[in-house]
């Protein structure tokens, strides 16, 4: 049974900063018939859920253990560090990491950066969350490297961001369970990959299909009529009047 004959819908699951309302926005031009479920999870749980059936398709934040899922990389986050709008950073447009060095930086328990070595020095805490962290910054405790989206989810009035060179980078991918790679989970790749609803990977392919069997009803009522009529049938009828023309031995060769 697919998701449009049992009625449900299809579930979409994202990681903080990721934003995807303009897919969200395409699917209901396209699928009208099947409602998107957006579900909000930690970066880390994503995963989780779609191991368990919780989501059918998720935006993750690379890397992430692969097995059993399909996963599509999709575009790589600028880092930037958080800081007071009054801090000495904010005099360069961009920096380094060593030119965090005298700082300190909060690494929360949910950062998505992989670091080698941690900027700065250590804060006196670290943090349960990305939101908490914001916080210990704008109260000028230290200062916070992430994704340039999560700055931008966080934004306070009084807080700022400047993008920090040679930090690593979190790339955002687009994974679904490889077993449950439905007709729904294809459309909704077409979406993300940029493909138009005509495309020959979306479902918009089915209507030459449907023109067909079209043709084929129009000329079965058509042959009926000409039953019905006593017409010859064949469709032009141009058979139904002898000639000779047809008899075999009457050209030369």
């Amino acid at each position: 049974m697919t998701h449009e004959e049992s009625g449900t819908a299809f579930r979409l699951a994202y990681a903080p900063g990721v934003t995807p309302a303009k897919w969200a926005g395409i699917w209901a031009e396209r699928v009208p018939g099947v409602p998107l479920t957006l579900v909000s999870v930690p970066a880390a749980d994503v995963v989780g859920l779609l191991r368990g059936d919780g989501a059918d398709a998720g935006f993750v934040r690379l890397p992430v253990e692969r097995d059993g899922l399909s996963v599509i990389p999709l575009y790589v986050e600028t880092t930037v560090v958080v800081v007071p709008k009054d801090h000495a950073v904010t005099a360069a447009d961009e920096v380094t990491v060593a030119d965090l060095a005298d700082d300190e930086v909060f690494h929360p328990l949910d950062d998505v950066l992989e670091w080698a070595a941690r900027p700065g020095l250590p804060a006196f805490e670290r943090p349960a969350t990305t939101a908490d962290a914001i916080r210990l910054v704008a109260a000028g405790a230290g200062l916070l490297v992430v994704p340039q989206s999560l700055a931008r989810l966080h934004h306070r009035r009084d807080l700022t961001y400047r993008p920090v060179t040679d930090a690593p980078q979190s790339q955002v991918a687009l994974a679904w369970p490889a077993e449950r790679t439905t007709d729904l989970v294809e459309d909704f790749i077409g979406i993300v990959r940029g493909r138009t609803a005509n495309s020959s990977r979306g479902r918009a392919p089915a209507q030459p299909a449907q023109k067909t069997a079209q043709k084929t009803t129009q000329k079965a009522a058509q042959k009926a009529a000409q039953r019905e009529s006593g017409k010859p049938q064949g469709g032009s009828g141009r058979r139904s009047v002898p000639t000779g023309r047809g008899k075999k031995g009457r050209r030369s060769r």
